[in-house]
């Protein structure tokens, strides 16, 4: 498909053996993060290093969407808040409002589910606008949940929302302490990213940017074009519901607030400085706004940190639309883009063939 004008990204290359996408930046990347816990305090391991996963599990279900799909999503949030409330009600709080005790092998694959599905009715909604309509549209659904949420008190407990979230013990291990907490949100995250890898590199992954940049075309070649896309919306509430899971473990609580328009715009931020287009970059994102969030508040104030976002997020996307991995692509060598031209032409055709068939 000739009219394809973006690379794919960071393993999306067909006919790349798994070692070469891997590559020695994975390698190194990989690592340090096993090594972190033995140099990195509890507070460094937790609220920096098992935080700035959990927002970036979120923020690669929004990546996952926009970079691959064209579809920006403000709902994200509201995801992961749906599998939040349901490990809240499933299993056990001290709210006194539900709390039913399930094992959380029993609740955490169900909050996921629930999550997934809700993602899935989201995009069966969204798919139907493109452009700034589809932020619009996803942004009023997240307004309307936390509306719901807060005044809900007869599933959602209201404003206070659910308290006394405990992460659970498997064989004599407490998942909340620090070492296992980081660990936890370390093989969740790797699990998450690389599926996205190697989904960009199925005939899905490539047949949704190929959507992404000519709709009309794919549809006319037999595609369904809605279906793709709501799968994609699936498939981000998968990792989003997981890391609502992790998130209201590592917070013990979860209220409307959770799910509210600024946690939602947060996440957006977060891909954004990172790089749209690159599944790591929701994690780099993530990182950033992490550690500005602990220590840059301190220095400014509390009054001025939301100004302080606003000014390096404009300043990163005034240099570099793609984040601040779009600044490395700069500078990165160009040898092998013809490459990634000419195979990218190869495995268009073959999803045009293959929707010839169908």
């Amino acid at each position: 498909m000739s009219d394809i004008s973006h690379p794919p990204r960071d393993g999306a290359t067909p006919g790349k053996g798994w070692f070469e996408s891997v590559g020695i930046g994975h390698l190194l990347l990989g690592f340090f993060l096993l090594v972190y816990p033995a140099m990195a305090s509890d507070f460094f391991l937790t609220q920096i290093g098992g935080y700035s996963l959990i927002l970036g599990m979120i923020a690669l279900s929004l990546m996952l969407l926009a970079g691959y799909g064209g579809m920006v999503s403000l709902a994200q949030i509201t995801v992961a808040g749906a599998a939040g409330y349901v490990v809240a009600i499933f299993g056990e709080n001290n709210s006194g409002v539900y709390g039913f005790g399930w094992p959380w092998w029993v609740y955490g694959p169900l909050a996921i589910l629930i999550a997934s599905f809700a993602s899935a009715l989201i995009g069966w909604i969204a798919v139907r606008t493109e452009g700034i309509y589809t932020i619009m549209i996803t942004l009023a659904v997240a307004t309307a949940c936390f509306y719901f949420a807060q005044q809900n008190y007869a599933l959602f407990n209201g404003f206070p929302g659910y308290n006394g979230l405990r992460a659970p013990e498997v064989f004599g291990l407490n998942w909340r302490d620090p070492v296992p907490f980081y660990y936890l949100c370390l093989a969740n995250a790797v699990v998450a990213y690389v599926a996205v890898l190697y989904g960009a590199r199925s005939t899905f992954g490539l047949t949704l940017q190929a959507i992404r940049d000519n709709q009309r075309r794919m549809r006319s070649i037999g595609f369904d074009v809605t279906a793709h896309k709501v799968f994609a919306w699936w498939l981000a509430g998968l990792i989003a519901g997981a890391a609502g899971i992790l998130l209201v473990w590592f917070n013990g609580r979860i209220s409307p607030g959770t799910i509210a328009v600024g946690p939602s715009i947060n996440i957006l931020v977060i891909a954004i400085i990172g790089g749209l287009r690159h599944p790591i970059g929701p994690f780099l994102g993530a990182v950033i706004v992490t550690l500005m969030q602990t220590f840059a508040i301190d220095i400014i104030g509390a009054e001025r940190f939301n100004t302080l976002i606003g000014m390096v997020f404009l300043v990163i996307v005034l240099i570099s639309p793609d984040g601040i991995l779009g600044l490395w692509e700069r500078f990165k060598p160009r040898a092998g883009a013809e490459d990634w031209r000419s195979s990218l032409g190869t495995s268009a055709g073959k999803v045009e063939n293959q929707g010839r068939k169908t």
